[in-house]
């Protein structure tokens, strides 16, 4: 072989190294490790930007947002397109949102269309995909109120589609008690649209209060969760705790990632931190990393 040749093939064979290690980077980690940001809420209010920075840092590319001002049109403090630019120079994303729809399960559905306008317009001026419903208050949690929210998730689903977004529904535990019979999270899944409402599971809540399994629920909808969040459960207290330091073995019960839809997934600790917010986020991320990537 002549000395041009050589240095082809070898441009080739390192070409080729390069794009195998790449395809392989892209197999092993098909999604964005992201972190739900209610977790850092109290960094969150301190300095929003620095927060971010600090979670870049750690590995999350991705984030869910919480607590949208939808009359000033402010997330954090900032107007949503001044936000967006503060994502684009730090390059990160926030692909959902959970936006404050209980006190609407109640009014009318003209002021439940206005405030998903709002959100809508905050949503897509931040490069949002997902509108996400994920609360509902304690006093309306009966069979009357699940049956009216069902409707109610229609109705927004269908107006955020045709906005060109997606909506889903985020479970606590609430959802599996049972009324007459039923849960109202079976009412939720059969009396709602798969197509207009996907299904964010929570995974520490339904291991926390379902008798039932995170599989076992994607094997009743196959592609309908399209958003997980992960986080751990005290083998004592049975409260959050850092990802990796609790009771769930996620190593055999995450869901086949495919099979559940899965297009977003967030880290999560909503409190009882082991040190402070900010150490918890890292000690997830790091779990995370080293275990769960496989998965994912």
């Amino acid at each position: 072989m002549n000395r041009r040749n050589f240095i082809k093939n070898s441009g080739l064979a390192a070409g080729a190294t390069t794009f195998s290690m790449e395809t392989k980077k892209d197999q092993m980690q098909k999604y964005k490790m992201g972190y739900q940001l209610y977790s850092i809420r109290d960094e969150m209010a301190k300095d929003p930007i620095a927060t971010l920075k600090a979670l870049k840092g750690m590995g999350y590319e991705d984030f869910e947002l919480y607590g949208y001002d939808d009359v000033s049109d402010k997330f954090y403090g900032f107007n949503s397109t001044e936000f967006k630019k503060q994502l684009d120079d730090l390059e990160l994303t926030i692909m959902s949102g959970h936006y404050h729809f209980s006190p609407y399960l109640l009014k009318s559905d003209d002021e439940l269309k206005k405030f998903v306008d709002r959100c809508i317009n905050g949503a897509k001026n931040i490069g949002s995909d997902y509108i996400t419903w994920p609360w509902l208050d304690p006093a309306l949690r009966n069979i009357y109120s699940m049956k009216l929210m069902a409707k109610k998730l229609n109705i927004i689903g269908e107006q955020v589609n045709k906005a060109g977004l997606q909506f889903a529904y985020h479970n606590h535990g609430f959802e599996f008690d049972r009324h007459d019979g039923q849960t109202g999270y079976e009412i939720i899944m059969n009396e709602t649209d798969a197509d207009k409402v996907k299904l964010q599971i929570d995974m520490y809540w339904v291991i926390h209060s379902a008798n039932i399994t995170p599989k076992a629920l994607v094997d009743k909808q196959p592609g309908r969760f399209v958003m997980w969040h992960i986080k751990d459960m005290d083998a004592t207290t049975r409260d959050y705790t850092e990802l990796g330091n609790g009771s769930i073995n996620y190593l055999n019960l995450l869901p086949d990632a495919e099979k559940s839809g899965l297009v977003y997934y967030y880290l999560e600790q909503g409190g009882n931190f082991a040190l402070n917010s900010t150490v918890s986020a890292a000690d997830s991320a790091s779990y995370c990393q080293k275990k769960l990537l496989k998965f994912l």
